[in-house]
């Protein structure tokens, strides 16, 4: 297995709350990480991003491990949730802040 999908696996298992985006969640670089990276925060916990911009690598091997070819891609206690529109829809009905709550370790 390559190292990328070793350090993909070890990023999604090493992290409760997982975004992978263009950019960062100061400086997102694509309107859909923007919108992503806004609901996100808005659930008020802790999360851990990667920047695809930064890691070409990352970028190219994601969307095969996940099978899911667009960013950003949202991932919660190991499982994919989705990409901006499901992340969008999930926080217009409530699901994702209770996602999260429930993900997020508990201070």
């Amino acid at each position: 297995m390559s190292d990328t999908l070793e350090n993909i696996k070890e990023q999604i298992s090493g992290n409760d709350i997982l975004l992978y985006m263009k950019g960062n969640p100061n400086q997102p670089m694509c309107g859909f990480s923007a919108r992503a990276v806004q609901a996100v925060m808005s659930c008020g916990e802790r999360f851990a991003y990667v920047d695809i911009l930064q890691h070409p690598d990352i970028r190219a091997e994601l969307p095969k491990y996940a099978n899911w070819p667009t960013f950003p891609q949202l991932w919660i206690k190991g499982e994919l949730i989705g990409g901006c529109d499901i992340i969008t829809e999930m926080f217009e009905s409530g699901e994702l802040q209770e996602a999260i709550k429930e993900a997020a370790p508990s201070a």
